[in-house]
This record gives structure tokens, sequence and C-alpha cells, in this order.
């Protein structure tokens, strides 16, 4: 029973086969308007809707390089690509082979939004550089075997035979196109030897003349060292490269007769300078032959004296100032020398030393005097201190009969209240000492 159900494998493998094999699916040309697009490092995701319906949409890298402009949000596009399921979520949807905008040309969608771009980052504002007024050397970016190097040859022999005309040979059309040019332009700027760079093709539609709206071309134009002169297609055409570029030129022809000078004109330009020069230098020397003249006829070279005249008088009445000067300086210092040496004839130190020396004596006088009083003074005094002393001493009282007492300890003993029966004591005489026993004690 088991064996009449299929998988969901089986049935989305039988699914896919019959829309890969159904003719009229495998190529289908539609519109509608992208949604959900963000724009991914690789393969594109994205879905397809109109008012009513939506499909899935897958764009691979390969067929997505080829894609000419950037793809956004509610942009309305053709595209075409084969329907198919993807297994793993059982989804249909549209794998896109080709894309390009409803509406508008794909080229020309891709040349205002690169202009833009490249129009918000600069590169179309930004200073230009100034072309060689005389280049030796041109450099030209263009297709070996079209007129353009042809005219640009003939119109610089014609004007400016000694600048040298180098061909970078470079494919001007088609898809390798624009690798090409920016290869020879990095080449041009690697010899670095050159003073202009000139890059151009003829006219054609703007399929042929796409290259020059390539981002890595104008790039490359706007990176270049050497000043760059743009060509490209007829002056109604105008290109990225272009806008890029530090001179834009109508023509081929253009481009040489702005890279170049006229030659006979520089030489006749170059001899009216000579003789402006010329003229200049023989004016000058003029002038400088009636200085000269001046110069000779001046007083100072025929009569030389007359220029020290006035030096030798200033010369003379400076001497007399300064020994006017010198005098007057001198008897001013005499005056102050003879003024000081009264001063200090008045403050001699010998005179101050034997006043002082006076004083001195009249003060060792007094000193001697008044240290004899000082001494016989206190002689007096202490012989009266001494005489009290001897009317008080002990021993004067001991040798009237008084003697005092003491205690075993040499405790003198005052009172009845330091003695004991039976204790010892020593009685203290002037010319000696007895000892004694308490028998008796009796109290007043």
């Amino acid at each position: 029973m088991s064996n009449d159900y299929l998988s969901v494998s089986d049935l989305t493998s039988y699914i896919k086969k019959k829309f890969d094999r159904d003719p009229y699916l495998g190529k289908v040309y539609l519109t509608g308007e992208i949604s959900n697009f963000r724009l991914r490092p690789v393969h594109q995701y994205f879905s397809l809707k109109d008012d009513n319906a939506k499909i899935s949409a897958i764009m691979f890298k390969s067929s997505f390089n080829k894609v000419k402009f950037t793809p956004e949000e509610g942009m309305k596009v053709l595209v075409t690509g084969r329907i198919s399921l993807y297994e793993k979520t059982g989804n249909y949807q549209i794998y896109i082979d080709h894309m390009e905008p409803d509406g508008v040309g794909a080229l020309y969608q891709a040349y205002e939004q690169l202009k833009n771009k490249l129009s918000k980052e600069g590169l179309f504002s930004a200073p230009k550089q100034q072309l060689t007024k005389f280049p030796k050397r041109i450099a030209v970016v263009t297709s070996a075997s079209g007129a353009v190097i042809r005219d640009i040859i003939t119109t610089t022999r014609r004007r400016y035979p000694i600048a040298q005309i180098v061909l970078f040979p470079a494919v001007v059309q088609g898809d390798e196109a624009a690798n090409d040019i920016t290869h020879q332009i990095a080449r041009v700027n690697e010899m670095g030897n050159f003073d202009t760079l000139i890059i151009g093709r003829g006219g054609g539609s703007i399929e042929d003349l796409w290259p020059f709206n390539e981002e890595n071309v104008a790039r490359a134009i706007f990176d270049s060292e050497i000043p760059v002169i743009s060509s490209v297609g007829h002056e109604t055409d105008t290109t990225i490269a272009d806008l890029v570029a530090d001179v834009r030129a109508a023509t081929p022809t253009a481009a040489a007769e702005l890279s170049v000078p006229v030659l006979t004109d520089v030489l006749a330009e170059l001899q009216q300078a000579q003789l402006r020069i010329f003229n200049a230098f023989k004016n000058n020397i003029n002038i400088m032959n009636q200085r000269l003249n001046k110069a000779k006829n001046s007083y100072i070279f025929k009569q030389p004296d007359r220029l020290y005249d006035s030096y030798l008088q200033n010369l003379d009445g400076l001497r007399e100032k300064l020994i006017i000067n010198m005098k007057t300086n001198l008897q001013r210092f005499d005056k102050n020398l003879n003024q000081l040496s009264n001063k200090l004839q008045i403050n001699s130190p010998k005179q101050r030393i034997d006043a002082n020396l006076k004083i001195l004596n009249i003060k060792q006088q007094q000193l001697e005097r008044n240290i004899r009083l000082v001494v016989s003074s206190k002689k007096n005094k202490i012989k009266n201190i001494a005489d009290s002393l001897d009317h008080l001493s002990p021993l004067k009282t001991m040798s009237r009969g008084f003697s005092y007492t003491t205690d075993e300890n040499d405790n003198v003993i005052k009172s009845v209240d330091d003695l004991s029966e039976n204790s010892q004591i020593n009685l203290n005489l002037i010319d000696g000492s007895a000892q004694a026993t308490i028998n008796n004690i009796e109290r007043k």
C-alpha cells in the first residue's frame, strides 16, 4: 500500500523536470518591477512583481557583470531567462540571462548612473591640470588603424613639427576596449617622460563609444599625472572620459591644436621678445651711460676735497668741545678731590685714635678706682658677716659649757620624746664626745 505514495523529493524532482523540459519555459521574456533588491558581491537574488503577482529571480555573476546599469528598488525592467524549480524550497523562479530598463536604454541608464556617482565624488569638479605650452613628447591612446592618429600626426607636424608623437595602440570598441585603454594610460604614466596625453576615437553610436563611459577608464584618466586631452566621437557626443579629462576637444584635429602651439607663431613671438629684450637692454645701457656721465661731471670727482670740507669743519668743532669738556671735568674733579681731602683730614683716623686713647685711659682709671671701692666694700661686708657668724657659732656656745646630744644614728635629740630608757646617747662636747645610757626620763 505504501508503494503508491511519492516522497516530497520525488514529487519536486518530477515537477522540476517538467519545468526544465517545457520548451515555452526555456526562454521567457518578462517585464516587471524589481523588488527586495540588495546588491550582493557575487550572485543577485531579488523578485519581479506587478500589481497581481510576484516571482523570485536569480541572476548569476557571469550574467550580472554584463549589465551596464545598477538595478534599483522599484525600477521597471525587461528581462530574458528560463523558468525552473528550486527543489529545496519547492519555489519556482526565473534565472535571468539579460536585463535592461523598461522604457530607457540600458546604456543610457548606466551612463546617467555613473555620471551621477562620479559627480558626487568630485571627479568632474576637481582642479584640472594645465597643458604644457611647449610639449616635447605627446602620447596618443587610440586605434592604430583609425583616422584619429593620422589627423593628430598631420596637424601636429603642420603646427609644431619638433614635437614627438608616440602611439599607444588600443582597442577602442568592444568588451575588451575599456581594459585595454586603461592599460595604455597606465603605461604612459609609468614611462613618465611625456608632456601631454591624448585619448580619442572617431564618432559612432553610444554602443561604439561605450568603452569611454566605463568607470575604470574614467578613474584612470582622473589618476593620470600627465594632463589628458579627451577627443571622443563628434562634437555633440559627450562621454564620461570628456568630463573627467583635463581638456576636452571636439575632434582629433582640435585635440592636436590644443596640445601644441604653431611653431611659426612661437618663432615670431620669440623674435618679438628678442627685439623687446634688445630694446630694453639698449635703453638700460643708455640710462646707465647718462648716470655715468652725470657722475663724471659731479663736483665730487672734479674737486674731491670739497667732499671733506664739512667733515673737517665738524671735526674742528668737536675737538674744541672735547677740550672744553675735558677742562670742565678736570676742574670739577679737582674741586671734589680737595673737598674729600679736607674731610679726610678732619676725620683723620690718628686723631680719632688719640682721642679714644685718652678716653680709654680715663675709663681705665675709673675702672680701677671702682674695682678698689668694690673690693673694699666686699671685704667689709665679709668681715661683718664673719663676725655675725662667729657670734652665732655653736662652737662658741659650746665653749661656754654647752653640748649637743645625738642618738646611735647620729640624729640630734631635741626633745625627751626622742629618748627612751636604757637607750644609748652621744654627748658632743667642744673638745670631744662621750657615751651615756638613759636611766630615767623626767618631763617638765
